[in-house]
């Protein structure tokens, strides 16, 4: 069983969880990170949620997600979570971390301390099919546009997220 590490508001470890039973109810705050990949373009590769994701199946979201497991940096699950999700290595760069909280439906709750990593790479991507239905590039206007219009296709913490992502990040990755 996978194990997600428990925090407190100031990123303190305060224990560890099923992550399954950290999702549940409200939530319990735990340690998370997010990648933002962008290619040469600056188009951005965002991901279908698989329908078999307990929370948030078949919505729009970042390049991928997941959570640091025991003894490993954010940076570290960052790096391994794009290598397992779209066959991808690349460098990444530390932007941001903020604190979400978000329901679906009656299922469940994401609760989590998220860091988020900016990338640029021109890899071809090799999506896990069990993890993502489908993915794109797409341009950060487009996107935002898209996102105004139909917030409904997108996941809470990738709506907070893209909020504070400009053009020029892409550039000093």
């Amino acid at each position: 069983m996978t194990q997600v590490i428990l925090v407190d508001k100031h990123d303190q470890i305060i224990g560890q969880a099923e992550k399954t039973k950290a999702h549940l109810d409200k939530g319990q705050l735990h340690r998370a990170i997010s990648v933002l990949l962008f290619n040469s373009k600056g188009e951005l590769l965002i991901q279908q949620r698989s329908s078999h994701k307990m929370l948030w199946p078949g919505f729009w979201a970042n390049t991928c997600c997941s959570h640091p497991v025991s003894n490993e940096s954010y940076l570290q699950a960052a790096e391994r979570r794009l290598k397992q999700e779209f066959g991808i290595q690349a460098k990444l760069k530390f932007h941001h971390q903020f604190i979400y909280q978000a329901q679906y439906q009656n299922i469940g709750s994401e609760y989590e301390l998220c860091h988020v990593f900016i990338g640029i790479s021109d890899q071809t991507p090799k999506p896990d099919k069990q993890e993502i239905t489908t993915w794109k590039y797409i341009n950060l206007k487009d996107l935002k546009k898209d996102m105004s219009n139909n917030p409904e296709k997108y996941t809470p913490w990738f709506k907070s997220e893209l909020k504070t992502i400009k053009s020029s990040d892409i550039l000093s990755s």
